[in-house]
């Protein structure tokens, strides 16, 4: 089965996607996602100039040849933009021989491991009260995990928090925005959020939290350990983790899950984190961790860990990484829960899926592939918007973490 053309197609249906679509000599074609939030056009041109040239006449079903061939050939390892890029590549080549061989792609990653694959919704409001009611209604629409994230009291933008309690975009304008941050602020006022959440639902539903990196270790130990009464499902990105060892002072601290690793895109950057057993949740994902054939080795090395996978899952990355990241969660031993923030209409409509939302988990279908489409007409009404994350900067100031 040769590749015959390969062709990147970015569209805008309510925010930007990079899909790559491989043809082949047999009539089939494979979708991949290569969205990379407020950096896509990088993405687009990497693939559109260094890696489609080098993809025409191969073999599709050289699935792991082409993976070392784009990743060992570039010399230039490792880094986002060149691995959103070839985990494109490598979902599309997955799509193609799921397709060639007439089924779902979790049967040629082994099968089922289980019936459905737990999801987490966004619960966020500008106070604790809005907040709570807000978790309340994704418990009443069957949701078995939530996060949840309030206002600060004296800040004026939270991460995390918006409008728009469904959509949340955080790559909201031409240029970034600019927020404030407190740490202080932010201790004082997180553990009172759990309390409340706690005494209106009990102990029964799960429950996290994402700090988003803005915690030093130090800090997010505290915050850990002042969380413990009200048995969180994990804390997120409690501490940037370019330095791994710096979760060794947080494990010192407190019994709270962690799960970190949405910005990774290797198993090295998460090596020391599960060969000590450091984190809980791996939370890399199919699209900025090079793909199912290499997001698969980062599974199988967290499971001899006892550290399970918690995928990424926001609005940033198109229902294509998602089909194919609900057919890895589905073969994968070690699966903890996966994050499912609900894509548009108009976004649905552009990429259509046969996955489906039922009593608090995702069902990927029975459609050869990953079973997730792109509609090229529709694609081409939404053109290209540029658009930023913000940035985080303290009161006094100095820029943060965002």
């Amino acid at each position: 089965m040769k590749i015959t053309e390969a062709r990147v197609i970015v569209t805008c249906p309510g925010r930007n996607f990079v899909t790559l679509k491989i043809l082949t000599d047999q009539g089939l074609s494979g979708l991949g996602d290569a969205t990379l939030n407020g950096r896509e056009l990088a993405v687009a041109a990497y693939l559109t100039e260094h890696l489609i040239p080098c993809l025409i006449g191969r073999d599709a079903h050289q699935i792991e040849d082409i993976w070392q061939y784009l990743y060992r050939g570039a010399y230039w390892r490792r880094g986002p933009v060149t691995m959103s890029a070839i985990a494109a590549v490598d979902t599309a080549l997955w799509d193609l021989k799921a397709k060639a061989a007439g089924m779902p792609l979790y049967q040629l990653l082994g099968g089922r491991s289980r019936n459905g694959v737990m999801v987490y919704g966004h619960a966020n409001g500008r106070d604790i009260a809005e907040t709570a009611d807000e978790v309340q209604r994704y418990l009443e629409m069957g949701y078995l995990a939530v996060r949840a994230q309030t206002g600060i009291p004296g800040m004026a933008s939270t991460y995390g928090v918006s409008g728009d309690k469904m959509f949340y975009e955080p790559a909201d304008a031409s240029l970034p925005t600019e927020n404030l941050w407190s740490t202080e602020k932010y201790l004082a006022h997180v553990p009172k959020l759990f309390e409340v959440l706690r005494e209106r639902f009990g102990h029964g539903p799960h429950l996290l939290h994402d700090v988003h990196h803005r915690l030093t270790p130090i800090e997010a130990a505290r915050l850990g350990k002042a969380l413990e009464p009200h048995h969180l499902f994990w804390l997120e990105d409690a501490t940037p983790a370019e330095n791994q060892a710096n979760f060794r002072l947080i494990r010192q601290h407190t019994v709270t899950p962690l799960a970190v690793g949405e910005v990774f895109n290797t198993l090295w950057d998460c090596k020391l984190l599960v060969e000590e057993q450091l984190i809980d949740y791996i939370r890399t994902t199919v699209v900025h961790a090079g793909g199912i054939t290499h997001l698969r080795r980062i599974a199988d090395f967290a499971a001899l860990h006892n550290v399970r996978m918690g995928c990424h899952g926001a609005t940033d990355l198109s229902p294509v990484c998602m089909g194919a990241s609900l057919h890895l969660n589905t073969a994968i031993p070690n699966f903890g829960v996966q994050e499912y923030m609900r894509h548009t209409a108009e976004t649905d409509a552009v990429f259509p899926h046969d996955y489906r939302f039922s009593n608090g988990r995702l069902h990927p279908g029975d459609t050869p592939g990953h079973g997730v489409d792109i509609d090229e007409q529709r694609a081409a009404q939404y053109p290209y918007q540029r658009a930023f994350l913000p940035v985080n900067r303290l009161e006094d100031g100095t820029l943060w973490n965002w």
